[in-house]
Order: C-alpha cells, then structure tokens, then sequence
C-alpha cells in the first residue's frame, strides 16, 4: 500500500471548504476483471482505513473513476462493499470492476457531501446517479454600476456589480418576467454605450416599455423609484407594489392629470393579470423550491418547481441518469446536491419524500448558503398541494418520455434492420463539412442515442493539414475521420468506454455521396480500421429532400419510399449535422472578419495594436510601413517597431 498526502481536495474550488489535512490512500488490485479481484482490492484498503468521515473513488485497471461515494464511517463503509452477498446487482458489477481505491478524509460527513457531488460532477462515474442537465441556469440581473440601472437575463459567472434574482427555470421564465418588469417600471434595459449616445427615444419608449432615461425623459430620482419598486416586485412585495400603483392612480386622477393617471392605471392593469397568470400559487410561501419524482420501468423523472418570493418563476424537468436499481430516496439525496452546486439553494426545499441522509443533506446545503436551510416534505394546507401538483407533472412527463423512448427504439431497431447491423445503434455519429470556397473550412459531428440527440457529445474539427486543399470536400472529410478515430484509438483502444467523449459509435452516417464515403473509408482503412458500419446519405436529383439515395461500402445502393418514417429519422439527423456543421462555420467566419494582421505578430498585445491602427489607419498600412515610419507611431517603441517590421519583412 502506499500513503501520499493530499494535501487539498482533487477539485479545485473545494479547497476553502476543507480546512484540515487530509489523506489519499490508493491500493493497486489485481487486472483480471473478475469479482475476487475487485473485492481483494477493497479489502487491502478497508484494512488500513480510518473511522473518519470521508470520500472514497473506485477505480478500474486503466485508472478511470466507477463510482465515487461519502461516508461517515470510511473503515465501515468501505467494508460493506466486500460483503459481495448482500450488494446489489449494480453494484456487484462495480466492484467487479475495482482494481484500486482513492480516499480523502474530510472534517465531517456533510464536507464529505459537498466534496462528492463536486468528484460527481467532474468525472461522471458511470455507476453513479448523475444529473444529466447541468446547464448554467439564467437569472434576472439589476445592474447597479450606473446613475440609471439597468435590468437584463444573465447567465454565467457573476462578475457585474448589482443584484441577481433566480434561478429561473429558463430563459422563456426570464423572458417573460423582463417583459413584464418593462410593461411595470419602465426599467431601461439597452447598454451603457447605447445609452450613451441616444439623441431621441428609441421605440421601447414608444411602446411605453422604457421611461428615456437616456435623453433626459426622467431625472436621477424618478428612475431610483422605479428601481426600488422593480426590487420589492422582485423580493415578493407585489401587493406593496399594487397598493402604491392604485394610490399613484387617484392622486394623478383627483389632480386632473389624467394622462399620467392613465399610466398608472396600465401598469396596475399589467400588474393584475401577471399576478391572475401564475400557474401556481405560492403566495406567502416565500422562497422555495418543490422537487417531485416518478419512477416507470427504471426510469426516474424528477420535476422541480421554483417560487421566488411567493412567483412562479418556471419549472424544469429532469432524467437523471444510471438511476436502474437505486432506491429513489437515494436518488433525490444525490440529485439534490448535484443540483444546488449549479445555483443557490432557498430558504425551503420541500420534496414529495424525504432524501437519504436528509439532515447532512441539510447541513452541506445550509454551508453552500451560508444560512439555514429546511428539506421538508409537504404533508398538509398548500405546501401539500404545491408537492402534489409536482407530482402530477412529474408522472405525466415521464409518461410523454417513455412514448417517445418507445418510438425511438422502433426507429432504432429498423436501421439496424436497414443497415444490416447486429442489434440496434446505441450511438449513431453524423458527420458534415461546411465552407464557402474553401475558406474557414470545419467539420462537425453530431452524436444521437437511444434518447435523442447527445449535444455533449457534439465535436467540430477546424480543418488545418496542409495537404488538405481548401474547398476539397473529399480531403476534408478524410482529415475528420483520422483525426477523430485516431483519438479513439488512443483513449479507448479496446472499445470498452460506452459513456466517453470518443466512445465508439456503432453505426456512421456521412452527409454526402460516393466520395464522401470512400474517403471516409480511406481514412479508416490507414488507422486499420475496418469493422465500423458507414452509410452515406445523398440527397436526390436538385438536392431534393426526400429522394436519398444511401451509398454502403461495397457499392451497394438503395433508396427509401417517400413516406418512409425511417428516412423521415435519417432527415432528421442530416440536418441537425448540416444544422451544427453551418453554425460551426458562421462562429469562425465571425472570429476571422473581426481579426486583424497584427494578432499574429509576437509581443504585441491590444493597447499597442490600437495605438498602430490608429496611426496608420489599417493593418495593411503597417505593414507597408518602413522601420522609421513605426518608429513615430505613439506608444510604440524602437524594439516594438522592430518586432513588427522584422515580422512582415523577414
């Protein structure tokens, strides 16, 4: 056995959670895949463990992550795992797996918590419940680092000085909620230099969605007002807000200033029917998220409803993953940390059961706050009703999910059928070029499953060999394919990974015709490749959708009938592939229009390349220019003019 202290935890930015000094233990097992080996493994480790709380890694033969775990007891928890009898099938399958062990200890069990949903979320254990949907969720943001404050969506990291009000379920949420803040308090919400260089209104003023701060259409102090009433709507003080508006309304009205009664009496009348408009009531509750689950055929869905000071602020669904012979106590403790790492946890988390280790649950999520945090479960009066509503849709949506998953394994058995492949694809791949006249060529692949289109799993390759010829649509897809399947030759040369990001695909469609696939099959047949099934999928006569012609290796050739449903799914997957592939393309024809000659010279970073651009008016122009002529250039020196000149003229 050997010891190496740890010195801070494998994630980075869970070093300021964990103050004391930890531990990492790793144990090499035998590399025979087999059940004996993998227990004799735990049990060296288990051996020499403490009785500290902690979390534990399990490792295949090739060093990648099968599960990662939290204890309270490392010593006894460890142990259960060479109890082979009383696991379950899934986890006998891991541990047969297990070829060494990683262990980190932790102060106590709820930092032995939050250090696990952050190893989760880095490697993606496939033998751990995983949550599938980790996109960044949008949040309202009321800037504050400007006399007038501006009110936008965000997403992302919070740099910007001000208050951000969310999570909100998606960007429609937010959308409408911005809609609806515009209609309310005329918040601006252009950008600083726009607003900056406003001579008249523009039409958000026009349509009485924004007051013209910036030409003067309402001082400093007026648009403050506004602001703090923005702020208490958003903080859950409609009716606050509502009574001020209808107070507002009368004064305008008895002073005979019957116009401005008017706008008031617009905004309390969009303020009435957001508010008729919730589709769930939570008045009162506070801030509060609702989680609910069904579970059908081993699937699990999970719906989750978010109340922002007693608004509904949208709802999102979710299927986490590796969910088959997990106890759903167990899956929502595990999709509830995952979840809170991605955005802040409420005051109130009610569930339609309580969670595995619902009070450390409590404790890390009360630390990712920084104030107390309640996991209850609604049982009785409008929390009850508000968990049974999500309930509801949680079923029906797992429903809809299972009709759809049956459609897609009827299509997925018929190309394996059509494709005379041995069982049905569980990872098709789709490749497609775009260029225009050989320029800022790129390859994209697209990747779908047994469950939709994997947009994680989406690669584009910017074509730069020097022997591939701009606007050779042949080379290019020659370079796409060693480069992709020379990678998978690297990572996974036995083909053993099923949820890798170069896994194997089991069958490869190719947008284009004859050349496009014998140059696939060129590429394929240098790296030694000659088992992958390789279809190619042209259009008809004037690019006809719907007239295919499908191109095998061998020379075989067919088409499909019209109406065919399978074609329909094909269609479907040449165009997402031509769809990313295009995309791909506008992204870096973008990124070449706004570059300049000299972000390629050396040494010369963004104030020295505007001080030269503004003497010399172009990048041509400096490079036409003579030593002496850069020299004269403001800011820049005699061994910048140099560089530069060197650069452009040997």
């Amino acid at each position: 056995m050997t010891r190496t202290p740890a010195g801070r935890p494998d994630n980075p930015g869970a070093a300021e959670r964990f103050n004391e000094e930890k531990s990492v233990y790793v144990v090499q097992g035998a590399d025979k895949p087999d059940l004996d080996a993998g227990v004799a493994a735990i049990r060296n480790v288990a051996q020499t463990l403490p009785s500290r709380p902690g979390v534990y890694r399990m490792l295949d033969a090739r060093g990648d992550v099968l599960y990662i775990g939290k204890a309270r007891a490392l010593k006894s928890r460890v142990t259960t795992y060479t109890q082979v009898s009383r696991l379950p099938k899934r986890l006998s399958r891991m541990v047969a797996q297990t070829r060494s062990l990683t262990i980190v200890t932790t102060n106590n069990e709820a930092e032995a918590l939050l250090l696990e949903a952050q190893l989760i979320k880095r490697y993606r254990p496939p033998f751990n419940v995983l949550l599938r949907d980790d996109k960044s969720f949008p949040y309202i943001l009321l800037r504050e680092d400007h006399a007038f404050p501006r009110i936008q969506k965000h997403r992302g990291a919070r740099r910007a000085t001000g208050q951000y009000y969310g999570p909100f379920a998606s960007a429609g949420s937010v959308n409408q909620t911005l809609n609806a803040l515009q209609k309310l308090f005329l918040l601006r919400s252009c950008t600083d230099s726009y607003f900056a260089n406003r001579s008249r209104p523009c039409l958000l003023y026009q349509i009485k969605r924004c007051s013209a701060p910036c030409v003067g259409r309402i001082d400093e102090a007026g648009y403050a007002e506004l602001v703090d009433d923005a702020r208490a709507y958003l903080d859950g003080k409609s009716t606050e807000v509502q009574a001020k508006l209808g107070v507002q309304m009368e004064q305008a009205a008895e002073a005979f200033d019957f116009e401005m009664a008017a706008v008031y009496r617009d905004r309390l009348k969009a303020l009435t029917f957001i508010q008729g408009t919730q589709a769930i009531n939570a008045a009162g509750l506070g801030d509060l998220d609702i989680f609910a689950l069904a579970d059908q055929d081993g699937q699990v869905c999970i719906q989750a409803f978010f109340i922002r000071g007693g608004q509904n602020w949208g709802h999102r669904t979710f299927f986490p993953a590796h969910t088959a012979e997990v106890p759903l106590e167990e899956v929502l403790a595990s999709f509830l940390i995952q979840f809170y790492e991605a955005a802040p946890p409420p005051k109130l988390v009610l569930t339609d059961r309580e969670p595995e280790g619902c009070k450390v649950l409590a404790e890390a999520l009360a630390e990712l706050a920084g104030r107390k945090v309640e996991i209850g479960v609604g049982q009785r009066g409008e929390r009850r009703k508000l968990v049974e509503q999500a309930a509801r849709n949680a079923r029906e949506a797992l429903d809809r999910r299972l009709a759809e998953s049956t459609t897609q394994a009827r299509l997925l058995r018929g190309l394996a059928e059509l494709f005379d492949l041995d069982a049905p694809p569980g990872r098709i791949e789709i490749y497609d070029n775009s260029h225009i006249q050989g320029t800022n060529s790129v390859g994209a692949m697209v990747v779908a499953g047994q469950e939709g289109f994997l947009k994680g799993a989406y690669r584009k390759f910017n074509i730069k060999r020097a022997e591939t010829a701009p606007g050779d649509d042949f080379a290019m897809m020659r370079e796409v394919f060693h480069r992709r399947f020379a990678r998978a030759q690297e990572e996974d040369p036995e083909r053993i990974k099923t949820d890798g990001k170069w896994s194997w695909p089991d069958l490869v469609l190719i947008d284009g015709g004859k050349g496009q696939l014998s140059a696939a099959q060129d590429a394929l047949a240098e790296l030694g490749i000659e088992d992958l099934a390789l279809v190619g999928v042209a259009k008809g006569p004037d690019r006809n959708a719907g007239r295919e012609t499908f191109f095998l290796p061998g020379g075989r050739e067919f088409t499909l009938p019209p109406n065919d449903p399978l074609l329909f799914y094909i269609q479907r997957l040449r165009d997402e592939a031509h769809r990313f592939a295009i995309g791909a393309h506008r992204t870096k024809r973008a990124k070449a229009m706004g570059s300049s000659p000299l972000d390629e010279v050396p040494g010369i970073g963004p104030a020295r390349k505007k001080a030269l651009l503004m003497h010399f008016g172009t990048g041509r122009a400096v490079r036409n220019a003579s030593l002496a002529d850069l020299q004269q250039a403001p800011g820049v020196s005699a061994a910048v003019a140099q560089a530069v000149y060197d650069f452009y003229h040997g």
